[in-house]
């Protein structure tokens, strides 16, 4: 006879094993806060998810079930899949949410047949994780030009929003997260044969990126830099005040060109009905445009791929940096076509 277990509890003791250092990456590595959080959000909907819709949760071992028990073990999945990814639909999630929540209870019942001994099947090969292509905005090299060099906008900001667009520029030049940004100190900086450079071990991949500075980066360097190894550089600012800053730098330069982003469900470009206003590129600035821009910029103005891949830490088979090719090969054809233009009269 089939037997199963609640989901709930075993899901909540994924989480502490894996916040108690337990459940490991593959390489031995300790998995991080951000991805705990995330594993507490799908907890949180499915808590929803069994609650609003009396949906049953349970797992089950399928090691000793007949033929017939595995048949309805597997319509028991495709029916979970159906229910839950409409419910967070409902909610008014989009695509890459709801298949961030699907991979995670992927990552979750391997951990049970790993881990527990709970062999639950191949059945989460069912769950079909769907992503969705947002697209990347970037500053163009003519408004980083503009954040860089003009004096006269910088003179008119106030302390925090040049400190803030000092940041974002080094961001936009280094490519660095934000992440890595703001554990930067002096330790950070070489000077080599009158030349400075940036070395770094990234937080997030653990690679090391070997970066020569320009003389603008060099001076916002050294108007931050201080005394001791073991102060950062740029101090410390939550992400909201960051953006929020950020956003405000955007207007007050001019970046109100109006924008029209669609997002995903279910594969279909969909507008967001709650949105009132229009959308202006400054709205959407935030920390991720700094690395965005500095790998888009480093390829619209023609630096190789393998170069710019070895800077920002890409392997060869990434499939994001593959996005700011895709990118970056636009800007090239619209400068081609100019040039076109121009041989085709006589």
């Amino acid at each position: 006879m089939k037997k199963t277990q609640p989901l709930l509890p075993l899901f909540r003791q994924f989480i502490k094993d894996t916040q108690t250092g337990k459940r490991l990456k593959k390489n031995g590595e300790r998995i991080k806060k951000q991805s705990i959080d995330n594993y507490r959000y799908v907890l949180h909907n499915l808590e929803q998810f069994t609650e609003g819709t009396s949906f049953e949760l349970r797992i089950c071992d399928t090691t000793k079930l007949t033929k017939r028990e595995r048949l309805s073990e597997k319509n028991y999945w495709k029916k979970f899949y159906k229910n839950y990814t409409n419910f967070l639909y409902k909610k008014g999630c989009r695509d890459n949410y709801v298949g961030s929540n699907i991979k995670i209870i992927r990552v979750f019942l391997n951990y049970l047949s790993y881990d527990k001994d709970i062999y639950t099947g191949d059945y989460h090969r069912l769950l079909y994780v769907r992503k969705e292509e947002v697209d990347i905005l970037v500053l163009s090299p003519e408004q980083l030009k503009f954040l860089i060099h003009d004096r006269g906008f910088h003179d008119s900001l106030k302390p925090m929003h040049k400190k803030v667009k000092d940041i974002f520029v080094f961001g936009c030049t280094t490519g660095l997260r934000y992440s890595d940004i703001f554990t930067l100190t002096i330790k950070n900086f070489e000077l080599q044969d009158d030349q400075w450079y940036l070395k770094i071990k990234s937080q997030k991949t653990k690679t090391y990126s070997f970066i020569k500075l320009p003389e603008y980066a060099v001076a916002i360097f050294k108007k931050y830099r201080t005394r001791s190894s073991k102060t950062f550089l740029f101090g410390s600012l939550t992400l909201f005040n960051y953006n929020k800053n950020l956003k405000h730098i955007g207007e007050l330069a001019g970046f109100t060109n109006v924008i029209e982003q669609t997002r995903e469900v279910q594969g279909k470009a969909v507008k967001n009905k709650n949105q009132t206003k229009q959308t202006r590129f400054c709205d959407k600035m935030s920390s991720h445009m700094m690395r965005r821009t500095a790998i888009t910029t480093l390829l619209i103005l023609g630096m190789p791929e393998h170069l710019v891949r070895k800077i920002s830490g890409h392997s060869n088979m990434s499939a994001s940096f593959n996005r700011y090719v895709h990118y970056a090969q636009a800007y090239v054809d619209r400068e081609i076509d100019k040039v076109h233009e121009k041989l085709n009269t006589y």
